[in-house]
């Protein structure tokens, strides 16, 4: 499989269907692995609707400099897709957008996307049994709604007094102004997240100075990063058995993460160990600065970070570090809180994403008339991290707790579409016309989530992470080993739902 992109093709002109069996929500790897497991099903009644005027979701949008997966190549990608032609072991964003781009072109997804087709609403409607959805290019009618947005599609920006009156460039690192030249500038770097570590190497050597704003440090270990040779490639092309070896030692070297992230305590000293001396054989000289950079909570309560350029950026004579935090923004000038003011011609966001309150859900209206954003006013929750209750035929990949502190993600949506493909399977057999999770069993499962949490690197690590919602709990990430996950989403309960007997319909064409 080649990893050149194809250039975008004409996919916006095509009008919307009217009326489809499954609607997807969402281009990314999430859409894009729901698509392919309905046409392996041979469903092809469907549609992607994509907010952008191109596929790929976060590979897409994020093109900051140096952005790249920090999870290993192999092991980032769909397993029904292999990749033999992967370049690096970790896979920068444009090979992983390229990736994407020939899935779409290998498996024909392109007829069944519909872009520039922002979602603004959708309301189910229990006499039809159908969602109807309202996008800005018009409605379409589906009988199962698959959102496929993910966490990491809205950025989120700090409030800070003052910030719009900044004169100079501003903007968030998922949002990257490539027009705008960072050579010989004075520029601010908010936050200390997976993009910064990435970026701020990039931007760090053109810079006339380069000004941190940290809150709170993050664990940064090495990046086992390097080429894959040409006989590797060819190897891979030519024996897929030695790709698929290759992937399973990846897998379970991650999967072993949760030991000490979970289940064995005593293993939390290790990667402690490798972080701190790590940073000192890439900062030895400079000890101030070295305890500005080290956490004081244990690894993995936030996201453990990797990379080997990171620390020195921040050691160069034009990088400093400030850890007081910012008390306003000035025209051409930040003050921290220690009243020290800072010129600066640029201010660079890199501060994540909205993953506890995802937007989503403020355009989600259930079979109660209200909001999903009201149902998840005291946190997110969802059964099997996919359904939800009071939201009859929706399905949420990537949902509530199905987040990973240790491994790929995309096996965790590989796993739900497995769930959501027997789901639609069994209603097609049972003649059933709604499917919604029963309020007890969604209830019992959560609750037993949160138990599982307790105790974890996640939930008492000693930090405060994106990991947890405004109230403290964690309802991003799975507690243990994801192939415990897969076995739990092996097939479509249906005792644990509510069903209804489908009403007379109309037939539909597909895409």
């Amino acid at each position: 499989m080649s990893t050149t992109a194809a250039s975008p093709q004409s996919i916006t002109t095509a009008p919307l269907p009217e009326e489809v069996r499954v609607a997807i929500v969402g281009s990314g790897f999430s859409g894009l692995g729901m698509a392919v497991g309905l046409l392996q099903d041979d469903e092809r009644n469907f549609v992607i609707l994509e907010t952008a005027s191109d596929i790929g979701g976060t590979w897409r949008d994020n093109v900051y400099p140096g952005c790249a997966c920090d999870v290993p190549s192999h092991m980032y990608s769909f397993s029904f897709a292999p990749n033999p032609n992967w370049t690096r072991s970790f896979a920068t964003q444009p090979e992983i957008w390229a990736y994407q781009q020939s899935v779409v072109e290998r498996f024909g997804l392109r007829p069944y996307v519909r872009t520039g087709a922002e979602v603004v609403n959708a309301t189910w409607d229990a006499d039809r049994q159908r969602w109807i959805v309202e996008t800005v290019r018009g409605t379409v009618v589906a009988q199962f709604l698959v959102a496929g947005t993910g966490p990491l599609c809205e950025p989120k920006y700090p409030d800070l007094p003052g910030l719009d009156t900044f004169e100079g460039t501003v903007f968030h690192s998922a949002r990257w102004n490539h027009d705008h030249d960072l050579a010989g500038e004075r520029i601010a770097v908010i936050g200390t997240g997976a993009s910064a570590i990435q970026f701020v190497p990039r931007i760090q050597p053109d810079a006339k100075s380069l000004l941190l704003f940290q809150r709170t440090p993050p664990w940064v270990l090495p990046r086992p990063d390097r080429p894959i040779t040409n006989l590797e490639r060819f190897v891979f092309r030519h024996l897929p058995f030695a790709q698929k070896l290759a992937r399973l030692g990846i897998y379970l070297g991650r999967e072993s993460f949760v030991l000490s992230f979970n289940h064995v305590a005593k293993l939390r000293g290790l990667p402690r160990v490798i972080g701190l001396k790590h940073m000192k054989h890439q900062i030895p000289d400079d000890a101030e600065l070295r305890a500005k950079l080290t956490p004081d909570y244990q690894v993995g309560c936030k996201r453990v970070l990797i990379s080997n350029e990171y620390f020195p950026a921040l050691n160069a004579d034009n990088a400093d570090v400030n850890t007081t935090g910012i008390r306003e923004v000035r025209p051409h000038s930040i003050v921290d809180n220690a009243g020290v003011e800072h010129e600066v011609d640029t201010i660079i966001h890199g501060t994540g994403f909205h993953v506890t309150d995802q937007p989503i859900a403020d355009r989600l209206v259930g079979a109660d008339g209200r909001r999903l954003a009201e149902h998840w006013s005291q946190g997110m929750e969802a059964y099997r991290g996919t359904t939800i209750a009071g939201f009859p035929n929706l399905f949420m990949l990537v949902g509530p707790n199905t987040g990973l502190g240790h491994n790929s993600i995309i096996y965790m949506i590989e796993s739900q579409v497995t769930y959501v493909r027997d789901a639609l399977r069994k209603t097609r057999r049972g003649r059933i016309g709604a499917i919604v999770p029963r309020r007890p069993v969604v209830d019992a499962e959560n609750e037993e989530i949160q138990h599982r949490l307790e105790g974890t690197v996640w939930n008492d690590g000693g930090c405060a992470s994106w990991y947890q919602d405004a109230r403290g709990r964690n309802t991003t990430l799975w507690p243990d080993f994801t192939f415990l996950y897969r076995r739990r989403v092996a097939s479509f309960d249906e005792e644990s739902y509510e069903t209804t007997p489908a009403v007379p319909a109309r037939e539909t064409v597909g895409v």
